[in-house]
């Protein structure tokens, strides 16, 4: 019968010699390294990879184990390669665009845009962020609210970026991709649904409730007491209470905040009708100028990779690498390129951190495309 424990210290033997060679290597690898920071030379090869794993896959004896060398090498050169990275930042070769570092967000003196209509959940956002006194203005669209940051009608603006229910808001991804703003701060809102109605409102002769579809959804459990109301889509919950307001209709009611209630005069029907107690948005602050809180713990990045087997994963492996925790990733769908994506992806750091700045280089490297969405708290 086989000794296991042989066997172990054997391996044992075989894992000090790896270690040993694969920190000769290492070495070498640095020594490249100066040689390309002096030449200029780039630190990826794919032709110099591929013809070395050629290479060593005719060295494998048994073909069952061609598949783990390749995988074994394809790994070791990643290292060096990131080693490599590394090795460039330190020396002052960088690719990354200036920016500004800040103390803080000027919340003074500023002017502020929203979408949608007083009482919505961006605009209670902006109350508790920038504080109730904050200069602001409304928009109909999350698009309007980034051309008035672009063209400097407005110092920043506050969008909806995910919630902890209904998921990623796919719109404003695709916005914060599109726009040359960029996020400098977060804030978070708890998403308490009311009923809200005209003063004196009968539950028993109402016909009509309105609110967004994500309002309708997310009261589900509420709504099924009243299956004879007609459910109706609208833009945003408190343009759903303002429509209520503006009908006159007691026969009519609407999903909104409470603070909705308070903007236009309406009466609360039933507070707290949400299905799930734990509803929350999560609202990114953007501004139009590139810069950064000094204390900032987020990293926002978007990036397309190559449409090959792998191509994700290396480029999230300059995250792991450099031992920082990614947060989130999403996926949106490339127009005019079928089942081709992008990324969207958080980690945390900031941007000034040596890990961070390896990761970024790494990244941009490797990717087709990346872009620094922003770094805040």
């Amino acid at each position: 019968m086989l000794d296991l424990g042989v066997i172990r210290d054997k391996i044992d033997v075989i894992d000090k010699q790896l270690v040993e060679l694969f920190e000769a290597r290492m070495d070498l690898c640095r020594d490249v390294a100066r040689f390309k920071i002096e030449t200029g030379k780039k630190v990826l090869d794919p032709e110099r990879e591929q013809a070395k794993l050629t290479v060593i896959g005719n060295m494998v004896k048994n073909g069952e184990n061609s598949y783990g060398v390749n995988d074994l090498f394809s790994h070791i050169m990643a290292n060096s390669r990131k080693m490599q990275y590394g090795m460039l930042e330190a020396s002052g070769d960088t690719k990354r665009e200036p920016f500004e570092t800040i103390d803080g967000v000027n919340k003074s003196g500023c002017k502020v845009v929203y979408q949608g209509v007083p009482g919505a959940y961006s605009y209670i956002a902006m109350k508790n962020y920038f504080g109730k006194d904050v200069d602001n203005f409304s928009v109909p669209t999350w698009r309007d609210a980034m051309d008035a940051v672009t063209n400097g009608e407005a110092d920043y603006a506050v969008l909806p970026i995910e919630n902890s229910t209904a998921g990623m808001v796919a719109g404003v991804y695709d916005l914060l991709q599109e726009y040359d703003n960029h996020i400098i701060a977060e804030t978070y809102v708890k998403i308490e649904h009311a009923l809200l109605g005209l003063p004196g409102t009968d539950l028993s002769k109402v016909k009509t409730v309105y609110s967004h579809p994500q309002g309708l959804m997310q009261c589900e459990h509420f709504l099924m007491q009243y299956k004879n109301w007609q459910q109706i889509s609208q833009a945003n919950t408190a343009g759903s209470a303002k429509k209520v307001f503006e009908d006159n209709d007691v026969t009519q009611v609407a999903i909104a905040s409470e603070e909705a209630a308070e903007e236009f005069g309406l009466e609360v029907l039933k507070s707290n009708i949400s299905d799930l107690d734990n509803n929350t948005t999560r609202f990114v602050i953007v501004t139009k100028s590139r810069k950064f809180v000094k204390d900032a713990t987020k990293m926002s990045i978007v990036i397309e990779t190559k449409n090959e087997a792998g191509s994700l994963y290396n480029i999230l492996s300059h995250i792991i690498y450099n031992g920082l925790n990614m947060n989130k990733i999403e996926s949106r769908p490339i127009e005019g390129r079928t089942w081709e994506f992008r990324f969207f992806i958080d980690f945390e750091g900031n941007i000034n951190d040596v890990p961070v700045i390896n990761a970024l280089r790494g990244i941009e490297e490797e990717s087709v495309y990346i872009k620094i969405l922003g770094n805040y708290k």
